[in-house]
């Protein structure tokens, strides 16, 4: 993202830490859920049994009050309503059943399943207790200081974190448990592939919202611009000058815009195996 007029130099520090704080942190949650199991990875794509396509069902499911401006508020609840009302309708067809993630908005610091969470946080999904925990001012540095501003920019941040409830519900996190105990050489790979996939299942819920359309013009835009964004590689030449590829935990700019695009395309989980692509 550019930068502003020097006056503004220690704003911009702390949002820019802000977001590789977020990296840093959920690179200690993975940590947290890859945990000590014996078996090789082979992986099980559990989304050949959804079917392509079909409309979303109805009925969101509201988030409750939280301590954010009404506007916020209404936003959240409909967006994580739209989002998980999308995927239970696409586990009912496929025969799963769908458990509705918990959304914890907090300013400050608060506690999760994972362990303590802050404003350096950044928005996460903690698997141990099926919650995605976010402090709003990560919107605020993600449109500011990255230039990645927009609604559907926001959206995409919820879809993405209610990707990995997905990944959870499906089995999927539990195959990348198993495999990074079994092969510690390979961890920082499959958090890559597992951030990948969960930007491609946001991908997917998004197609979602161009058939029932819902989807205006500009929006797309607004959320590649965001996964670009967040990108290892980008977050790395801000904080520290440069890349370091060994340390990828999410996957550079281009693959998140990529994934992202890619489920989007699609509308089917079943082009979001990010998984036999990379490893």
């Amino acid at each position: 993202m550019s930068a502003g007029a020097p006056a503004h130099r220690e704003p911009r520090l702390r949002a820019t830490t802000l977001l590789a704080a977020a990296v840093v942190t959920l690179a200690l949650v993975a940590a947290v859920v890859l945990g000590a199991r014996a078996a090789s990875f082979g992986y099980d794509d559990p989304f050949h049994r959804f079917p392509h396509g079909g409309p979303a069902a109805e009925g969101p499911r509201p988030v409750p009050p939280r301590p954010v401006s009404p506007r916020l508020e209404a936003f959240l609840k409909a967006v994580v309503g739209d989002i998980q009302t999308f995927w239970a309708g696409e586990f009912e067809r496929s025969g799963r059943p769908y458990t509705p993630a918990a959304v914890v908005v907090f300013k400050g610091a608060t506690m999760s399943g994972c362990g303590p969470a802050s404003s350096a946080t950044g928005p996460f999904y903690c698997p141990l207790d099926h919650t995605v925990y976010l402090d709003p001012g990560f919107f605020r540095a993600l449109a500011v200081e990255f230039h990645a501003p927009g609604d559907f920019a926001q959206a995409y941040v919820l879809a993405h974190e209610l990707g990995h409830h997905v990944q959870t519900l499906t089995g999927i996190t539990q195959q990348v448990d198993e495999a990074a105990a079994s092969e510690p050489t390979l961890r920082n790979a499959l958090s890559v592939a597992l951030e990948l996939q969960a930007d491609c299942l946001a991908g997917v819920w998004a197609h979602s919202t161009y058939d029932r359309g819902l989807l205006e013009r500009g929006d797309l835009d607004e959320a590649l611009r965001a996964a670009a964004a967040v990108g290892d590689d980008r977050i790395q030449r801000r904080t520290i000058g440069r890349v370091v590829p060994e340390a990828f935990t999410h996957g550079t700019a281009a693959q998140r815009r990529t994934w992202l695009r890619r489920g989007f395309d699609a509308g089917d989980p079943k082009a979001c195996d990010t998984f036999s692509a990379l490893l």
